[in-house]
């Protein structure tokens, strides 16, 4: 049986049990933990999500075992969670070098990634899912270009439709990952296309902290009040994944903003793919 059908056998398990205990489950809702990882060099996140329902639970890109590992046994422990899976966005090492060591600890733990990651056991198809517990239903979204086995990883929760996505190096909050692996058009699809269709209240959390940067850029492209809101928001917090969603993006970030005639103006480029390649070369060189 493969690990998609057995996920499907085990929500629909969940789902009889908790239908049993409705009355005391009604507010629960899909939980998100960020656990950041070298702050202050890479700031990256891992992301543990658990559907609080039944505690079944996923960890996405648990890079930093020494940062993640202790967080993941004292919840086992204290029966907080049953995980699930290990979720990688990308085969970089700072988002799948933790696997080989968290499997040590969770040695029949499946790993859901693309192509290329470390001990993965399964690669999605896009726009295919596979629940998380019992009302949480995970839409795996392949968005080549930083490497050609990104997946961005959608989330809603069916009951309290609380929807996110974890993006990874592709969509990061105010900006986007460096194309290593694809070019300029996979970015504009992956971001204006793929990741522009998802309903816009889906929260955003990617794969690091560099919104700061980011929006530092993007104000000497674009200097209005959508940007002015996120530098100010910088200002007075260290943190910002999970705070913007899809709808944001597509105000404050330029790499969504590819038909503007300011952004346009700027890279004076009018063609959307030419506009992208344009911003990516500006953003490599900037200081």
């Amino acid at each position: 049986m493969t690990l998609i059908a057995l996920l499907r056998r085990s929500q629909i398990r969940s789902s009889i049990h908790n239908f049993t205990l409705n009355t005391r489950t009604v507010n629960r809702k899909m939980h998100i933990q960020s656990l950041p990882m070298w702050t202050g060099s890479h700031d990256n996140y891992a992301y543990l999500v658990v559907d609080e329902e039944t505690k079944d639970a996923m960890i996405i890109d648990p890079a930093n075992p020494p940062e993640v590992l202790p967080v993941l046994q004292e919840k086992i422990k204290a029966g907080e969670i049953n995980l699930k899976a290990i979720i990688n966005t990308h085969h970089h090492g700072d988002h799948a070098g933790g696997n080989t060591t968290l499997l040590k600890a969770f040695p029949n733990l499946p790993v859901i990634g693309g192509k290329d990651c470390a001990a993965v056991t399964t690669t999605p198809a896009h726009n295919s899912t596979f629940p998380l517990g019992a009302r949480i239903t995970v839409t795996a979204l392949h968005t080549p270009c930083h490497t050609q086995d990104s997946i961005c990883f959608s989330m809603v929760d069916a009951h309290t439709s609380q929807r996110a996505v974890f993006t990874g190096d592709t969509l990061f909050i105010g900006g986007c990952g460096r194309f290593f692996e694809g070019s300029a058009a996979e970015m504009h699809t992956a971001l204006n296309e793929t990741l522009a269709a998802l309903p816009e209240e889906t929260t955003v959390w990617p794969g690091h902290e560099y919104t700061k940067s980011n929006i530092k850029f993007g104000r000497s492209v674009v200097d209005d009040e959508p940007v002015r809101r996120l530098v100010a928001f910088c200002e007075g917090n260290k943190e910002t994944q999970g705070r913007f969603t899809i709808g944001d993006e597509k105000k404050h970030n330029v790499f969504m903003r590819l038909d503007d005639p300011a952004v346009q103006a700027k890279t004076g480029q009018t063609e959307p793919v030419e506009v992208m390649k344009a911003l990516r070369e500006m953003k490599n060189a900037f200081k």
